[in-house]
């Protein structure tokens, strides 16, 4: 049987890789700052955001990992290059990989360790919402390198196929 972490796992690494492959796409440092009017913020700041995120309320709070959120400064960092960021996603993806399965099933239905936004919730919403923020960040991160680059390409970003090798399903 598979579990609901597995699952977790599975959406949370796909989108981190998706938004590595866009990244990458960038035609340089430069442009992963840039914004199109009326967007606040860059692709860039996109990655420091769901890293952060995803650091703090994976790795610290279920994996005790020690990282210290600067939220503030995911919303600043305007200096780190396309190969800073795919790290800094790597790293990401090593820490969901790591933490994730070793959440005990038993937890899911339990209130999470941390409040967000002043609010109690059980540990299996939580998962999923971080899912499903995860993916709106990424489908951004996909839409601001189309307007600003001009190109269409695709980077591949929703495969089935994936989420099936992954878990084994062929």
């Amino acid at each position: 049987m598979i579990s609901i972490l597995n699952d977790i796992r599975s959406l949370l690494v796909r989108d981190l890789e998706t938004m590595a492959r866009e990244i990458a796409m960038f035609p340089d440092d430069e442009a992963i700052w840039k914004t199109p009017d009326g967007i606040t913020n860059p692709a860039g700041t996109l990655v420091l955001h769901v890293c952060g995120n995803l650091k703090h309320f994976i790795g610290t709070v279920l994996g005790g990992t020690g990282y210290v959120r600067n939220r503030p400064a995911e919303f600043s960092e305007r200096m780190a290059s396309r190969q800073t960021l795919i790290e800094e996603l790597n790293e990401t993806i090593a820490i969901v990989e790591d933490v994730v399965p070793s959440v005990a099933e038993s937890e899911l239905n339990s209130l999470y360790p941390e409040q967000v936004g002043g609010f109690d919730q059980n540990t299996r919403l939580f998962l999923i919402h971080l899912c499903t923020h995860l993916a709106h960040h990424a489908g951004q991160t996909g839409y601001l390198r189309r307007i600003l680059t001009g190109d269409s390409n695709s980077s591949g970003p929703v495969s089935v196929q994936e989420i099936a090798i992954s878990q084994g399903i062929n």
